[in-house]
C-alpha cells in the first residue's frame, strides 16, 4: 500500500520539488512498485472473499476453481429470475475437469465449459435446477412432472432412453430456459427439446404453485 500515497500526491497537482540522488530516486520507484503490487494482491483477495460470501449466503460453497470460474457461476445464477434460495440444503460446487453433473447437495462443473463465459450460464443453471428436484420433489411430484414434461422416465440412470427423454433432464433444462429466456442461453440451441418441454409461462406458473405448496407443508 506504500505506493498509493505517492500516486495521490502526484494526482493532487503539487508543484513542490525536491532533489534526490539517482539511487534515492530508484528506491522510490521500487517502493512505489511494491506498493502497487501489494494493492493488487489485496484487491484479488477481496474479490475472492466477496465471491465466497455471496456463495455462502446463496446456500452453496465452492471447491476449487479460479476467481474467474467462480464468477461465471455467480453470474449464471444472477442472470436467472429463479429464486435459488428455495433449495433448502447446502450445495457444494466442485470445479474440476471431468464433465458436468449433479447429485443431491453436489454439483460438478468442468473448467473447460466455464471458460466459455456467458455461453456456460445455461449449463450452470441446469445443474443447479437438479438441486431443486433433489431437495423439493417427492416421488409423486416427479411422477406427475414426468407426464407433464412429456418424458418417458424421470431418472436417467438406467440409460434406456436418450438424454432428452428423461424427466429430470427436461425439468432442469426447462427451468433454466423458462427463467432465463435469452438468446444467449445455449440450452435453447443445443438442448432444444429439453428446454422447451413446457411453455415458459405455464412452467413458471406450475413452479410457483409447487413452491407455494412446499412452503406450506
Amino acid at each position: 500500500m506504500s505506493g498509493l500515497p505517492v500516486c495521490r500526491c502526484h494526482a493532487s497537482g503539487s508543484t513542490r520539488k525536491t532533489s534526490r540522488s539517482p539511487r534515492t530516486a530508484g528506491l522510490g520507484s521500487v517502493s512505489a512498485l511494491v506498493g502497487l503490487l501489494t494493492a493488487a494482491a489485496v484487491l484479488v483477495l477481496a474479490v475472492v472473499q466477496s465471491e465466497a460470501t455471496a456463495a455462502a449466503r446463496g446456500g452453496y460453497s465452492f471447491d476449487g476453481g479460479t476467481p474467474r470460474e467462480r464468477a461465471t457461476v455467480l453470474s449464471a445464477l444472477r442472470a436467472s429470475a429463479f429464486d435459488w434460495s428455495v433449495v433448502s440444503g447446502h450445495v457444494t460446487v466442485h470445479i474440476k475437469a471431468g464433465g458436468c453433473n449433479a447429485a443431491k447437495g453436489q454439483i460438478w462443473l468442468d473448467p473447460a465449459m466455464l471458460a466459455s463465459g456467458r455461453d456456460a450460464w445455461g449449463v450452470v443453471q441446469h445443474e443447479f435446477a437438479h438441486q431443486v428436484d433433489f431437495f423439493l420433489f417427492d416421488t409423486r411430484t416427479r411422477r406427475e412432472l414426468t407426464g407433464l414434461l412429456g418424458a418417458k422416465a424421470w431418472w436417467p440412470g438406467d440409460r434406456r432412453f436418450s438424454h432428452d427423454e428423461y424427466g429430470a433432464e427436461r425439468f432442469a433444462s426447462t427451468l433454466a430456459w423458462a427463467y432465463w429466456p435469452s438468446r444467449y442461453n445455449s440450452l435453447f440451441r443445443h438442448a432444444h427439446a429439453e428446454a422447451t418441454a413446457m411453455p415458459v409461462l405455464r412452467f413458471r406458473r406450475m413452479m410457483g404453485a409447487l413452491i407455494e405448496h412446499r412452503s406450506a407443508l
